[in-house]
């Protein structure tokens, strides 16, 4: 019988039967950083047909937690992981692959932009977002009430904005009206509003969703430009990163190189982020 089996084995192989076996690597997290890495990994299945690569949204939050408990190889992150973050997962080994920069940018409505609201302080972003300031009327724009635009306490583009702007990463906006997650969707908040401040990363602006520049304390203004980030001029900057559970092997190492490589920091310029090449 067991010759039998073999003999089967080897007969099925000799037709064809056999396939090799696909390569998973599964990605979840940040919405800032997920339009690098689903182009990426499209790319790259193209040159590793035997390789699947999955990639989910979620913010930063999902993909620290989701790498915590080890339910996929690789998170898509925005911001520092936490302190409390690590002391919940004490058995993995949080490893940081820089994939990026970018800024964070305080962002209005098209209409409150050519009211002449080009520019605004961080302590006048600050008291918006506590509700100090409730009309644009007063920081010199229409007398019109601000809809304030809040993100979801997970995610990396508001830990990095509220650290800089409210000096604490989780700090409650009491000003805020509307809180929502992914980037698209405050994308989509602001365009229908014609009063609506907001935070959204420098690659999410557009016609009708405008980065306005910080005025410094000596009255010069500091615009959310590539050179202004590379420099580190602009005063809300972050690194995009991609975090595993120790070092990255097989084909989760070979897909993380792929980014940092030549291609890949092309596509991290194309979708309007500043590549980690020197």
């Amino acid at each position: 019988m067991k010759k039998l089996i073999t003999l089967g084995c080897i007969a099925l192989f000799a037709m064809g039967c056999s396939q090799s076996k696909t390569q998973v690597v599964r990605v979840a997290g940040s919405t800032t950083v997920l339009p690098i890495v689903s182009v990426a990994a499209e790319a790259y299945m193209k040159q590793h047909p035997d390789t699947k690569i999955i990639v989910n949204a979620g913010g930063s939050g999902v993909g620290v937690n989701q790498v915590g408990s080890q339910q996929i190889e690789v998170g898509m992150i925005s911001r520092e992981i936490t302190q409390k973050e690590r002391e919940q997962y004490p058995q993995t080994a949080f490893t940081i692959h820089a994939i990026g920069r970018d800024a964070v940018v305080p962002v209005v409505s098209s209409e409150i932009y050519n009211a002449g609201i080009t520019s605004l302080t961080l302590a006048q972003i600050a008291r918006i977002y506590r509700g100090e300031i409730s009309n644009w009327k007063e920081v010199d724009g229409p007398d019109t009430d601000i809809l304030v635009i809040d993100k979801e306490a997970a995610r990396g583009t508001r830990h990095v904005f509220m650290e800089i702007v409210l000096g604490d990463k989780e700090a409650v906006a009491e000003g805020a009206d509307l809180v929502l997650g992914a980037n698209n969707e405050e994308q989509t908040a602001l365009t229908q509003s014609d009063a609506a401040i907001g935070i959204l990363s420098n690659a999410w602006l557009n016609d009708d969703v405008k980065g306005i520049t910080i005025m410094m304390p000596d009255g010069s203004t500091v615009a959310p430009t590539l050179e202004n980030i590379i420099n580190n001029t602009f005063p809300i900057t972050r690194d995009l990163v991609l975090v595993t559970h120790g070092a990255p092997t097989g084909e989760t190492k070979a897909f993380l190189d792929f980014i940092k490589g030549v291609e890949g920091q092309e596509i991290v310029k194309s979708n309007g982020y500043v590549s980690i090449s020197k």
